[in-house]
């Protein structure tokens, strides 16, 4: 819920929260544009206050200026929420090493858990996987 706080906040912000590191440059890049072409920002610079800064923004922009600023800040909040829960769950295609079972991005082999949700991993002891594949290579005699 963090990341949604931040990116209402300022789009982009939650998204680097999580690491999502093209997609917040995409959201600032884009509130930043919007704020350029739609908000009246010489004379918002000009302003003595911040009070004065918002009262040129209600007088000098059109209602749909103000709800486009909006849209993108609402717009990257709900996309972080859904990044931050894990929708559209990513695909272990896209990792060469070991996934974590909890969350299923990939992990770092000499970490004990998941740098990504914290799971606790069961170190791999690959003495036991030798066995496993030996038993099932025996034939069973009747």
């Amino acid at each position: 819920m963090a990341a949604a706080g931040l990116s209402l906040f300022f789009p982009g912000a939650g998204h680097a929260l999580l690491r999502d590191w093209f997609r917040a440059l995409v959201f600032a890049g884009l509130y930043f544009s919007a704020v350029w072409f739609f908000f009246p920002v010489e004379q918002m610079a000009s302003a003595s206050s911040f009070s004065g800064m918002m009262d040129v923004v209600n007088t000098e922009t059109d209602t749909m200026s103000q709800f486009f600023i909006m849209f993108i800040a609402l717009f990257a909040a709900i996309d972080a929420t859904f990044r931050a829960l894990g929708f559209p769950p990513e695909s272990n295609d896209q990792t060469d090493g070991p996934s974590c079972p909890e969350c299923g991005k990939g992990l770092d082999e000499d970490l004990e858990f998941c740098h990504w949700c914290t799971t606790r991993l069961e170190p791999v002891d690959p003495d036991a996987e030798d066995v496993d594949e030996a038993e099932r290579e025996e034939p069973v005699h009747n």
